[in-house]
């Protein structure tokens, strides 16, 4: 039975970069989780029927929300939900799971590489039928239906036990347990060459992957060890928590501090990775070396041809605008289309879809191709994989032979995380104030060539995107890029990219810090963020 509750509209249910990101306290407000999923049916052309998918990272609060919004679908008219064993799906599970099942849309329950726990970080983000994180005009129509919302509908009765495999009904509509790594797998062995991983590893190859407590654990363990063959101990932290360990789930230098470690060491294992809370985000790690997600990009583009799904080329390759150049200089001398977006993945979907790319990657670490319509963490350590099978040299050295081929792009992100929201604006609107007259202007041996607030036009649908980010490029091609994240759940993260471009081989082993000395001293004099944020240097660098 299909019961009408009530309800009143909250004022902040805005969807970001990535879904409606909030703590979870806020998320267990009364109706605060059902309002907006709500809103969601509300905003969709919905004709009755329909196939939802629905899953999420295994955070604190992820059961309760999922069979909420099991009941919610049944009281909306879907006529089958397709829901992960335990609730646990990765998010590019999931959009596999959307695109092979054909299904509407899907519901991800997720605060990414956010932590977790009572007092952590939670999430909401609605994928579209394509796969894909849902385009703007989509979420503000949700929005709109927040910030009205007067009743929602649910069917009364419980929704069925999630941890046990099978098809049960809940009303007329059928809900659908399955296992969350079973597809997704199969789709993996289909891209690449599995036999020559086999092979590396059994020559004595040593991985290791970090699954930081979060979603990809089942997932490492069932292609790494049981298909790959690997030994078990490879996958760390494999088990997913509902507090992620107590531990940050995002595969970067700080908070994959023990990774780096243990591939620094002499004895350390020739490659490892890692990845975050819903598994499209990784960190790759060579021996002795960290890759940075940028270079990943890059050296992915200029290898793919090395695995059977992409053996015959790819189309193009997009980033999003602060991801460095290092991918466009790839794309140049190969001939094929490049991209440059706002930051997010849903700007990467139309793209994908027209086949004017094959391969995208944000300097968040997160990368993926056109088999899903998400970031893929599992598939950028694949491909990896598949890419050392083949070429048998180390990470460094392939590192060290993609530079001297295409010169190498010095590139840092500094992350101020959690500096006040006011004093965040400002800063931003400043910047933007003094665009117009920093053509021309020197700092030190930097001439500012060009500066600009980006906007973006979509070449297939012809929608903008305006203010994603202040950009400064002096003489020489180097730039330094200002941006406030929208990922956050507290005060506000400023985003600043520093990037410096080097021909010559023998200035190649430089230390990043070092080659990027004076641009650093730059972007804190350019954004006066010391003086407007009181901090003196970044909580993050990657």
């Amino acid at each position: 039975m299909i019961e009408t509750i009530t309800t009143t509209p909250y004022d902040d249910q805005q969807p970001g970069t990535s879904g409606l990101r909030k703590k979870v306290p806020h998320f267990q407000q009364p109706n605060y989780a059902a309002n907006f999923i709500q809103s969601i049916f509300d905003a969709l052309p919905l004709d009755g029927g329909e196939t939802l998918v629905i899953g999420g990272d295994g955070r604190y609060y992820n059961r309760e929300v999922i069979l909420m919004a099991i009941r919610l679908a049944a009281g909306n008219g879907y006529g089958r939900v397709i829901v992960g064993k335990d609730g646990i799906l990765s998010t590019p599970a999931a959009s596999n799971l959307i695109r092979q099942r054909k299904a509407s849309g899907g519901i991800i329950l997720s605060a990414s590489h956010n932590p977790g726990g009572p007092k952590g970080d939670f999430g909401i983000k609605y994928n579209v039928g394509n796969g894909g994180p849902a385009p703007e005009r989509v979420t503000s129509a949700i929005f709109e239906k927040s910030k009205t919302i007067s009743r929602y509908r649910v069917w009364t009765t419980p929704a069925p036990d999630i941890s046990k495999l099978g098809e049960t009904k809940l009303g007329d509509m059928i809900v659908e347990v399955i296992d969350p790594v079973a597809d997704y797998a199969a789709l993996m062995e289909t891209l690449f060459d599995f036999e020559k991983i086999r092979a590396l590893i059994a020559l004595g190859f040593r991985l290791r992957f970090d699954a930081m407590h979060a979603v990809t654990g089942p997932y490492a363990r069932e292609i790494f060890v049981n298909r790959l063959g690997a030994p078990a101990d490879c996958v760390v932290n494999a088990e997913p928590k509902e507090d992620f360990g107590g531990g940050h789930p995002d595969p970067n230098a700080v908070h994959a501090a023990d990774l780096i470690a243990r591939l620094m060491a002499e004895d350390g294992p020739d490659f490892g990775a890692a990845s975050d809370g819903d598994g499209d985000r990784n960190l790759i790690v060579g021996k002795g070396i960290v890759v940075s997600p940028s270079d990943s990009l890059a050296v992915l583009a200029a290898n793919a041809h090395l695995a059977p799904a992409y053996a015959k080329g790819i189309a193009g390759v997009a980033r999003s605008m602060p991801t460095s150049q290092a991918a466009d200089r790839v794309a140049q001398k190969r001939g094929i289309g490049i991209y440059e977006t706002p930051t997010g993945w849903k700007f990467f979907g139309n793209l994908l879809d027209a086949g004017k790319v094959t391969i995208c990657g944000e300097e968040s670490a997160g990368t993926g191709s056109d088999h899903v319509r998400e970031k893929d963490g599992v598939w950028a350590v694949l491909l990896w994989l598949n890419v050392l099978a083949e070429r048998r040299e180390s990470v460094a050295a392939i590192l060290e032979k993609h530079w001297a081929e295409f010169g190498r792009n010095f590139y840092q992100r500094h992350d101020y995380e959690e500096i006040d929201s006011k004093a965040a604006n400002g800063l931003m609107e400043s910047l933007r104030d003094r665009l117009a007259s920093m053509a021309g202007q020197r700092f030190g041996t930097l001439v500012v060539s060009e500066a600009d607030d980006f906007s973006y036009q979509d070449p297939i649908d012809g929608s903008i995107a305006t203010s994603q980010g202040v950009r400064i490029v002096f003489s020489g091609g180097s730039r330094i890029v200002y941006r406030l994240s929208g990922t956050g759940t507290k005060g506000a993260t400023l985003r600043v990219y520093i990037e410096r471009f080097e021909a010559d081989p023998a200035k190649h082993s430089l230390p990043p810090e070092e080659a990027l000395k004076e641009l650093i001293d730059t972007a804190d004099v350019i954004g006066e963020i010391k003086k407007r944020t009181a901090r003196s240097e970044p909580d993050v660098v990657t």
